[in-house]
């Protein structure tokens, strides 16, 4: 009996602190910052969704600082020759989710779709987070000092 009074205090009080955090008026960008990457399903994901554009190293497409014949850019890089660690995690997420062509506007066009029908916000950043990890630590620092310049104007 004792035990169970115990346990029941427990749940209650871990349930009460739960939503003193979540009305404590934590943003959702707060919120996810506190998400906690799964780097295997990060890397799984790009390989399965990913990687036939952005390459199986993150190398990707030749030339695309230069538009095809269709008129869009090829899949760009995303280690550190690349530009994609030049951005803050909410734009990369972003774009990850609705796709370049959403997010940049204004009629520009892309081959890069957006994946939040297919993907869940955590499964994304999962992958941005695993791409991360592929980075010197010289584009890890200076992409961790943009994102947090942009959380603190944001």
């Amino acid at each position: 009996m004792r035990t169970r009074s115990w346990l029941a205090g427990t749940v209650l009080l871990a349930g009460a602190a739960a939503a003193g955090f979540f009305w404590s008026g934590t943003s959702r960008d707060q919120a996810s910052a506190i998400h906690v990457a799964d780097l295997s399903r990060g890397q799984a994901i790009y390989a399965e969704a990913c990687a036939s554009c952005h390459g199986a190293d993150l190398e990707g497409q030749p030339d695309w600082r230069s538009p095809g014949p269709d008129g869009r850019l090829p899949a760009p890089p995303h280690d550190e020759t690349g530009h994609t660690w030049h951005h803050p995690d909410r734009v990369l997420l972003d774009i990850t989710m609705r796709g370049t062509a959403a997010v940049v506007g204004g009629g520009y066009e892309s081959n890069m779709p957006g994946f939040a029908d297919g993907y869940s916000e955590g499964e994304l950043r999962d992958v941005l987070e695993w791409i991360k990890t592929q980075w010197p630590e010289r584009e890890r620092a200076h992409q961790a000092r943009v994102t947090a310049q942009h959380e603190a104007t944001g």
